[in-house]
C-alpha cells in the first residue's frame, strides 16, 4: 500500500511538471469592485513561480490594473471600480514555474453584479433615505426622520446629518438602518457639506458653532474624524496653527487627504494619515472635481480659467474644451475616462433658453446627455464609481417648485435621471436626490 501511494504521488508531481502552473483558488469580491477602487483579484497556483511581468496580464474589458506577484500568489488590483453586470476575465499569459518547466495560460473570469444607490426623498411629512436597484421598482426605505439635510454612503455604512431643534446630528449607520450611533461634534452647532473617504475611513464637514458673533465662534471650520474609531475625536484642520474657514473642499478619492480653499482663496492638501502638514497649491475660486486614481484635480483659478492639477507635483495644464465646444461649464465632474459638463444654453443674444449635462471623453469628444427648458433646473450630475451611468438631478417647473426651508435648502420636487453612458440611453426616472455615487450634495 505504501509503495502505491509514493508511485500515485510521484504521478501526480510528474503531471504537474509537464502541465506547468494552474490555478487552484481565486479570491475577489465583486459587489466591493463595482463600488471602490483598489479592489484585489489574488490567484494562487499550485507551485511557486516564476517572476510574472505586468505585460503578461491581461483583463478582458479592459481596466487600468497593477501586479504584484510573489510565490505561488498573484494579485491583480483593479486602479478604477468595475462595471455592474460585467462577465470579466483575467489572464496571466505563459507562466511559468519557478523551477522551470512548461509554459500555461492561467485564466479566471469572475461577474459583478447589478448595482444599487441610496436616494434621498424629503417630504412635508418625514426625510427617507431609499435603496434601489437601477429600475426604481424594488427601492426599500432604510432611514427615516423629520429633517435629513444631507448623507454620504461607503461600502458598508451610512453617514447621515439631521436637523434638530438644538442643530446638526451626525448619526453612523449601516446600510440596513441598524447599528445606529452618534458621531461627537466639535460643540453644538450646524453641519454642512458632508464627505466620506472610504480609504481613509474618514468622515468630514464644515462645522459652524450655533452661537456665532464678530468677535466669538467658529464659522465653517473643516472637521475631519475616524469612521472606524468608536472613541474618536473631531479634529478641526488648522492652517497656521488657526482653524481656518473654508469655502470650499473635498476628499480626494483613494486617500485620506483634504483639498480645501478658505476664504483668502488659498488652495490647500493635507493628508490627514500623516504629519505632513499643509501644502500650498496657491490661489483658487473654486474645486470642480477630483479624478479617481490619478490624484489630479479640476480647479478654477481665480482669473476663471479652469485647470487640470496635478497633487503630486503641483503642476497644471489648462483643462482643454471639448469638441464641439459647449461653452463655459458651471460645473465639471470628473470619472473614469472624462468629465461631466454642466452648460447654460443660449440664444444669438445670450439669453439662457436652457441647461444640458454634456459628457466629455478624454480625447476631448463631446456628446449631449441630457438637456432640460428653461423652466426647469438641472442641480448635480455625477457618474457612478466607474463611469458607467450618471445620475442627473432636475427640478422641473421652477415656477411651482419652491424650495424647503432646510440647512441645506433645495427645491421640494426634485428627480434623479439615470443614463447610460456607455451608450447614451436613458433609463428609469428615480423620485429623490443625492445619489450615493456622488461624492458632495447638489449645489444650489
Amino acid at each position: 500500500m505504501l509503495g502505491i501511494l509514493v508511485l500515485v504521488g510521484a504521478g501526480l508531481g510528474v503531471v504537474s511538471l509537464t502541465q506547468g502552473p494552474r490555478i487552484t483558488e481565486v479570491q475577489v469580491d465583486p459587489a466591493h469592485a463595482i463600488d471602490a477602487s483598489g479592489s484585489r483579484l489574488i490567484l494562487t497556483a499550485n507551485q511557486s513561480l516564476a517572476a510574472i511581468d505586468p505585460a503578461q496580464v491581461t483583463v478582458e474589458p479592459s481596466v487600468p490594473f497593477t501586479v504584484d506577484a510573489a510565490g505561488r500568489g498573484i494579485g491583480i488590483r483593479f486602479t478604477v471600480p468595475l462595471d455592474d453586470e460585467t462577465e470579466y476575465t483575467v489572464t496571466v499569459a505563459d507562466a511559468t514555474g519557478a523551477s522551470g518547466g512548461p509554459k500555461n495560460d492561467l485564466t479566471t473570469t469572475f461577474a459583478t453584479p447589478p448595482s444599487s444607490i441610496f436616494l434621498l426623498n424629503r417630504s412635508d411629512k418625514e426625510d427617507k433615505i431609499f435603496q434601489t436597484d437601477l429600475t426604481g421598482e424594488n427601492g426599500v426605505p432604510v432611514f427615516a426622520a423629520d429633517k435629513i439635510n444631507d448623507f454620504r454612503a461607503t461600502s458598508s455604512q451610512l453617514v447621515v446629518t439631521v436637523e434638530e431643534d438644538d442643530g446638526s446630528h451626525i448619526l453612523v449607520m449601516d446600510h440596513d438602518g441598524g447599528n445606529q450611533r452618534e458621531l461627537p461634534l466639535p460643540g453644538e452647532g450646524y453641519v454642512g457639506s458632508i464627505q466620506v473617504s472610504e480609504r481613509g475611513g474618514l468622515v468630514g464637514y464644515s462645522y459652524s458653532d450655533r452661537e456665532l458673533s464678530d468677535t466669538e465662534g467658529r464659522a465653517s471650520v473643516l472637521v475631519t474624524q475616524s469612521l472606524n474609531d468608536k472613541d474618536s475625536e473631531p479634529q478641526v484642520i488648522e492652517v497656521g496653527d488657526t482653524e481656518a474657514s473654508i469655502f470650499a473642499w473635498q476628499f480626494v478619492p483613494d486617500s485620506a487627504a483634504v483639498l480645501f480653499i478658505d476664504f483668502d482663496g488659498a488652495l490647500s492638501l493635507v493628508d490627514r494619515s500623516s504629519d505632513a502638514g499643509v501644502q500650498s497649491l496657491g490661489l483658487a475660486a473654486n474645486i470642480q472635481g477630483i479624478s479617481r486614481g490619478t490624484y489630479t484635480a479640476i480647479v478654477e483659478r481665480l482669473d476663471g480659467t479652469v485647470v487640470e492639477l496635478n497633487l503630486a507635483d503641483g503642476s497644471e495644464q489648462p483643462l482643454a474644451a471639448s469638441n464641439p465646444d459647449y461653452g463655459i461649464a458651471s460645473t465639471i465632474t470628473p470619472f473614469p475616462g472624462g468629465t461631466l459638463r454642466h452648460v447654460v444654453q443660449r440664444n444669438d443674444l445670450g439669453i439662457p433658453t436652457g441647461q444640458a449635462v454634456v459628457k466629455v471623453d478624454d480625447d476631448g469628444t463631446a456628446s449631449p446627455l441630457i438637456e432640460v427648458p428653461s423652466t426647469d433646473s438641472i442641480l448635480q450630475a455625477c457618474a457612478s464609481p466607474s463611469g458607467q451611468y450618471a445620475a442627473v438631478v432636475i427640478a422641473p417647473n421652477m415656477t411651482d417648485n419652491p424650495y424647503d426651508e432646510m440647512l441645506l435648502p433645495l427645491p421640494k420636487r426634485l428627480e434623479t435621471h439615470l443614463i447610460d453612458l456607455r451608450t447614451g440611453d436613458a433609463m428609469p426616472v428615480l423620485t429623490g436626490f443625492d445619489a450615493s455615487w456622488c461624492q458632495t450634495a447638489p449645489r444650489f
